[in-house]
């Protein structure tokens, strides 16, 4: 057999591959985007006090009983962002969303979206905490810290959904001009119709 024959094999095998992983990724990033929208629409507004935050693996994480029988046994070694907060008289453990998690602060009274135990948005309360949460960020030269590769990586995919929700939804918009405008035309059409 011809060397030539086995690399154009390969290729094809490659660009196939390519292909379906493609269509998946897509499909697997709209059913993503659905349930992000499922959970933002169920979220309710909660004061908290914010007790602690760690990326842990969720068998650790002390979640209810409920959850982790649900819970595929492939995932309870995935690591996490947990935060744990007092909201009213009880100590709750909840998931924040990748996108936030940096945004939590460790100490402090937060006003709070929360879907069941996920933690959808944050938004601190108090100048102090602020202040402190910023104090953090920095090393001991006053610049900011590098941070770890996971807490980069998971900023830049919050900053890709931000783009990508951004994106459908200047999509959705530009689809209901259209379909408002072939409703005017339509109307249009009907009314010349009856005048004449």
């Amino acid at each position: 057999m011809s060397p030539w024959i086995i690399i154009g094999i390969v290729l094809a095998v490659l660009v196939i591959g390519m292909v379906v992983l493609y269509f998946v990724g897509n499909k697997m990033q709209k059913k993503q985007l659905d349930q992000k929208e499922q959970i933002n629409a169920a979220a309710q507004p909660t004061s908290m006090f914010i007790i602690d935050k760690k990326i842990m693996p969720i068998r650790d994480a002390k979640l209810p009983k409920v959850v982790m029988d649900q819970l595929p046994k492939r995932y309870l070694k995935a690591k996490v962002p947990i935060v744990k907060a007092k909201v009213g008289p009880q100590v709750v453990t909840l998931i924040a969303d990748d996108a936030i998690f940096e945004d939590v602060p460790k100490h402090g009274e937060v006003k709070a979206m929360v879907s069941g135990i996920y933690l959808v948005g944050v938004k601190t309360l108090h100048s102090k905490t602020r202040k402190m949460q910023q104090q953090e960020e920095l090393d001991e030269k006053g610049k900011k810290k590098k941070g770890s590769f996971r807490s980069r990586m998971a900023k830049r995919q919050a900053d890709y959904q931000k783009q990508l929700s951004a994106e459908l939804e200047n999509r959705k918009t530009k689809e209901a001009e259209k379909e408002e405008k072939a409703k005017r035309k339509a109307e249009q059409a009907r009314a010349k119709k009856i005048v004449d």
